[in-house]
């Protein structure tokens, strides 16, 4: 299933009140290398596909400083492909995590160090205020154990004075998430979800229940959960499609506040994924998934 469609057919969603996008995004973790510790990937293809994203109908872009590989930054290369920027585009960070010597994001910021790490990727990108950031909390810890609140107040503080417009949490608990909102407004939850981890129904359902759009990272499985298994190949097969989509089409499907935000370095992987918007499974196909 590669055909012509855009991302458009996902569907559209309102972050906010104020910003409305489609349903299936970019996200820029895999601009500058296919993984956290391989090989610095070719900065003009990154150039490439975020060209071909947006004009394939992509008006919602995930990005983080802490996205590169050796001299190659996800933020650099979405300015030089797309600034001066189109007048829809959203683009989204989020600030917190701060990388090991080995590249990892293991470290975390304290409140006092994240107006340095907004304006940095304000810098980079070329913006003068981000429609969207998140507090990424925890590191690659599971979520959960420890307050949100001297952080994101520090993140709403700089909402206050006009650097950004609306904020988000990531990698949060019930719990955190609630924290944060009795702190300032939230409109995006950024947690790990995909078909083969749907364990997250609790921050979901709080998403539904107050209009906040929920963005899983890994959506893919982010090569730690690899996205094979039978039952995703014989929705496939029925579909002519491939497993990631049926699995971009499952998210989609679990919710109207889903946002999808696959990332590639590859112009024909991202072909791939934006056809997953239009990919429309049925009841029978959906009950297939969760067995």
């Amino acid at each position: 299933m590669t055909t012509q469609i855009t991302a458009a057919a996902s569907g559209r969603f309102t972050l906010g009140g104020d910003l409305h996008v489609n349903r299936l995004g970019f996200g820029a973790m895999r601009l500058p290398a296919g993984t956290f510790t391989g090989p610095a990937r070719d900065p003009q293809t990154g150039i490439a596909v975020l060209r071909q994203a947006v004009e394939a109908g992509v008006d919602h872009i995930d990005t983080a400083g802490f996205y590169a590989r050796g001299d190659v930054y996800a933020n650099d290369l979405i300015r030089k492909a797309l600034a001066p920027y189109p007048a829809d585009l959203v683009i989204a960070t989020k600030v917190g995590p701060l990388p090991g010597a080995d590249g990892m994001p293991t470290g975390q910021a304290g409140p006092e160090q994240l107006r340095e790490l907004v304006t940095e990727d304000l810098r980079a990108l070329g913006l003068d205020r981000f429609d969207l950031v998140y507090l990424r909390v925890g590191g690659m810890r599971e979520p959960g154990g420890e307050s949100v609140a001297d952080r994101f107040a520090a993140l709403a503080q700089l909402r206050e004075e006009g650097l950004i417009r609306h904020l988000g949490v990531s990698n949060v608990d019930v719990t955190q998430l609630d924290e944060a909102r009795g702190i300032a407004p939230v409109v995006a939850v950024q947690n790990q979800y995909h078909v083969h981890r749907p364990d997250d129904a609790a921050v979901l359902a709080r998403c539904v229940e107050q209009g906040m759009a929920y963005v899983p990272f890994f959506p893919l499985g982010g090569g730690f959960d690899p996205i094979e298994h039978g039952r995703l190949e014989n929705v496939a097969k029925r579909h002519e499609a491939t497993t990631a989509q049926v699995a971009l089409a499952w998210l989609l499907a679990s919710s109207p506040n889903m946002l999808a935000i696959p990332g590639t370095g590859s112009p024909t992987h991202l072909t791939e994924n934006i056809a997953a918007a239009g990919l429309h499974l049925d009841a029978t196909d959906l009950a297939e998934l969760r067995a």
